[in-house]
């Protein structure tokens, strides 16, 4: 499932990043890697706060559309 689609304060796998070359080099690049653990931290006007690897990122809803995880 999408990591926009993903439930508050639940721990999850990425286990890919969908989209065209630069964006998935982008996404990586802010830590969203195949593997990595990631936790929804709230939901905020469109944007989704995320704690991965120990820090606290903001994604868009587009942007979170494109990494999936379980």
């Amino acid at each position: 499932m999408p990591l926009s689609m993903a439930d508050i304060g639940k721990k999850y796998i990425i286990k890919r990043i969908r989209g065209k070359d630069e964006v998935i080099r982008f996404i990586e690049n802010l830590g969203f890697v195949t593997g990595a653990e990631v936790m929804v931290v709230s939901q905020m006007r469109g944007n989704i706060i995320v704690n991965i690897k120990g820090s606290r990122v903001a994604v868009g809803k587009d942007m979170a559309g494109k990494i999936i995880v379980e």
